[in-house]
């Protein structure tokens, strides 16, 4: 299961994290984001150990979204070192998910 990721614990999950990181920025009402839902979920379990999976709903974290320049979602981003290596806008299949991530 992917692990909910808020301002608390954002630096020790995304940014001190020695795996790569997958962010998904989403919000209860984004229909796109409902569809990419499970493919995250998915995604958490297939890849336990390589990736840390995380969520961060955009109206209870806006200032993770606004640091981020997020403004559009769901928009996926990928930490790598405690920095951002891609970013992915709109929904996608698992497969382009996990090209993206190079694995």
């Amino acid at each position: 299961m992917s692990m909910k990721i808020t301002s608390a614990n954002f630096e020790s999950v995304v940014l001190n994290s020695d795996k790569p990181v997958l962010v998904d920025f989403w919000a209860t009402w984004c229909g796109p984001c409902k569809m990419i839902a499970p493919v995250i979920e998915e995604l958490s379990t297939e890849l336990e150990g390589k990736v840390v999976v995380g969520k961060i709903d955009v109206d209870e974290e806006q200032d993770i979204a606004v640091k981020y320049g997020v403004m559009s979602i769901p928009t996926l981003l990928v930490f790598e070192n405690g920095k951002e290596v891609k970013r992915l806008v709109g929904f996608r299949q698992k497969e382009q998910i996990i090209a993206e991530l190079g694995l």
